[in-house]
């Protein structure tokens, strides 16, 4: 896998990023490790993960996945060298009172302080690239489809203080690049706007969910990403495993669904936009096109991403070697023109159920 630069920094990363929200919920701290040191030996540069994580969110697992990581670095020789390392600043946490109290805010100060959190799970003195996890403003996202403005609150921190406290990370040397995440054409526009007249750091990418049953990237904020030079970090490529086909046959929920599939196994997930019955609908018509064309359905849904322009790096999410093995088997996957067309057939007549 040829390495891409990450927006106008720096940082060169392989096109696959190991995402690691399972480790501490569905993965064990030792199973977490074996992940790691496959990923690493089969050339895996870029390492994802989040002081929220594990995922789903809750106060038993919240920073563990940071924690698993630093211990896993500190018993591999020279694996930080060799690692891209990208985290993430929860943003406002409502609904999540173990998370700086549930403040609907984030500062300057509270970025700052969870950045040095982050350091100290890790256990590394620099964080290659430190993410806002979601907006402190209102902005649509994780299953809402509509900008309220009525929502709007002048109380809150700005874009501004925001890139002024990851200013200071970089110039303290505890980060070397910023990003986003779960944003908007607006917010990321505004970032870069604020960044370019101030001379704050600028944003290198956004993490944000594409797949075949989301693919509402294309409806602008891939041009907004493209003319601006901020590179995609895509998330939840198999739709949480909706696009795997294991929920074709028994469905999400009941006797017959999955007992170990993450939108089966936690209620919290099936009430998000992967529960829906039309984003399931919708990944069985992809699933079904992908073997009629002799392909797993993940190949399918995974070649659709690490092949497409407005994509830098695809983060693969997982729950054992082999399924991570699987995920870099299908790196040089192709899809023939018409495939595409049929692809983009299923999306006009279903269009984004998973938004």
């Amino acid at each position: 896998m040829k390495k891409v630069q990450l927006g106008q920094s720096d940082l060169q990363v392989t096109p696959i990023c190991l995402g690691t929200m399972t480790f501490g919920e569905q993965v064990n701290e030792a199973d977490s490790h074996a992940i790691l040191d496959r990923a690493l030996e089969r050339g895996v540069n870029f390492l994802d993960t989040a002081e929220m994580y594990a995922v789903p969110p809750r106060a038993e697992t919240y920073q563990a996945t940071e924690k698993i990581i630093g211990n896993w670095l500190e018993k591999t020789p020279g694996a930080r060298q060799q690692l891209v390392l990208a985290t993430k600043v929860a943003g406002p946490s409502r609904g999540m009172p173990w998370i700086r109290g549930g403040s609907p805010n984030l500062s300057g100060a509270d970025i700052i302080a969870a950045c040095e959190g982050s350091l100290q799970r890790l256990k590394t003195d620099v964080i290659d690239l430190y993410q806002i996890h979601w907006p402190v403003r209102n902005v649509p996202n994780f299953g809402q489809m509509y900008f309220d403005p009525s929502k709007d609150r002048s109380d809150l921190s700005s874009i501004h203080e925001q890139l002024q406290a990851l200013q200071s990370l970089v110039q303290a040397g505890k980060v070397r690049a910023i990003g986003l995440s779960n944003e908007s054409s607006y917010g990321v526009h505004e970032f870069v706007r604020l960044a370019e007249q101030y001379g704050l750091p600028r944003v290198a990418t956004v993490q944000n969910v594409y797949c075949l049953v989301n693919r509402c990237l294309e409806n602008g904020l891939d041009e907004t990403m493209h003319r601006l030079g901020v590179s995609l970090l895509a998330y939840s490529p198999l739709a949480f495993g909706l696009l795997t086909g294991k929920y074709d046959a028994g469905g999400i929920s009941g006797p017959d669904a999955p007992a170990q599939g993450r939108i089966a196994r936690y209620e919290s997930v099936r009430k998000q936009r992967w529960g829906r019955p039309e984003a399931l609908a919708a990944a069985r018509r992809y699933n079904a096109l992908a073997l009629a064309n002799g392909l797993t359905p993940a190949q399918m849904a995974l070649a659709f991403c690490y092949t497409k322009w407005q994509v830098a790096s695809t983060i693969i999410g997982v729950t054992s070697v082999a399924q991570l093995d699987q995920d870099l088997d299908a790196w040089g996957t192709t899809l023939a023109p018409e495939l595409l067309q049929q692809i983009d057939a299923i999306r006009w007549e279903m269009r984004d159920p998973a938004v």
